[in-house]
């Protein structure tokens, strides 16, 4: 009998953590990066493998998937790591290609894409199983739930901010300048591609979510902590360069900031895509509008002229 995907592992000895620890020093990056890579909390991972906690059945096949090893070889039931399952074998022969990233990734990427399209209660199984060319049985292998798909989703959508936020700034060059850095992750959020909007549609539906779900929630403030504290970052260095106001407080003034960010991004997306201007906020309305909020609210006057 197969144990459930939802099911934990007994791992008494310690045998189960030890070759995952083993996969990931095979992958060559940080837990953190491997956490990412297989949609999971990186401190759940962590208490994983230290013994506070048990991985799931899921979790193990999102690790074998994604690390190409034999998924009986993590659960303890095959003494070699060379060969996968058969099924998942099957499973992956059923794709026209083997899905970038590996099938955990691939499953989170469309449920994502759905979510954005039609809203996440009205995103079937079915209808993910059938974007991702593979059955039902394998979205529940890898995500027992709607639950466990949602958090997923959220967890990658999160990741793939903070990489692009990163890389808007490590393509802009280092100047040095907090103003600068501002206003590049205004416009960062601001929606202007379908790339953008499809990210914003996905997080208004997932803040609802959010509301009724302790885990999304957990995941939301976690979130929003983090996306606030760089923010304030940025202003703190501001105010030391000289660019934002002595009395300027950067918490405070994050919070402001991105409230307002959220509200107009809410704006923008009423909008059609290609509507016309005065029938709703445009991205340079709102771009537009942020800046003269950071210029009249937070930014040093520049020197009256004599």
């Amino acid at each position: 009998m197969q144990p459930e995907p939802g099911s934990q592992v007994g791992d008494s000895g310690g045998e189960v953590a030890e070759r995952v620890r083993q996969v990931i020093g095979s992958a060559g990056v940080s837990q953190r990066e491997f956490a990412r890579r297989i949609v999971m909390d990186p401190s759940k991972l962590s208490r994983s493998l230290s013994g506070v906690r048990r991985f799931t059945v899921a979790e193990l096949a999102r690790i074998a998937d994604t690390a190409d090893v034999d998924a009986g070889w993590l659960l303890g039931s095959r003494t070699e790591a060379s060969v996968k399952p058969s099924a998942v074998r099957r499973d992956r022969a059923a794709a026209a290609a083997a899905p970038e990233g590996g099938r955990p990734l691939q499953i989170v990427r469309e449920t994502v894409r759905l979510i954005a399209e039609r809203g996440f209660h009205a995103v079937r199984v079915a209808d993910i199983a059938e974007a991702c060319a593979t059955s039902t049985a394998a979205i529940h292998y890898h995500f027992p739930g709607r639950d466990d798909l949602l958090e997923a989703a959220v967890r990658w959508c999160m990741d793939e901010d903070t990489a692009r936020r990163a890389a808007r700034i490590a393509e802009a060059g280092d100047t040095g300048d907090a103003g600068d850095e501002l206003r590049q992750l205004i416009e960062l959020q601001t929606p202007y591609t379908e790339q953008q909007r499809r990210q914003w549609s996905v997080w208004l539906d997932l803040w609802a979510e959010a509301a009724r779900s302790t885990a999304v929630g957990r995941l939301h403030v976690a979130y929003y902590r983090q996306w606030r504290a760089t923010v304030a970052d940025v202003l703190r260095r501001g105010v030391g360069q000289g660019v934002f106001r002595p009395d300027t407080d950067p918490d405070a003034a994050a919070l402001r900031l991105t409230a307002l960010i959220d509200g107009l991004a809410t704006q923008v997306l009423a909008a059609a895509p290609v509507a016309e201007p005065a029938t709703g906020t445009s991205p340079e309305d709102m771009q537009a509008a942020l800046l003269a909020y950071v210029d009249a609210t937070l930014s040093v006057p520049p020197p009256a002229k004599s």
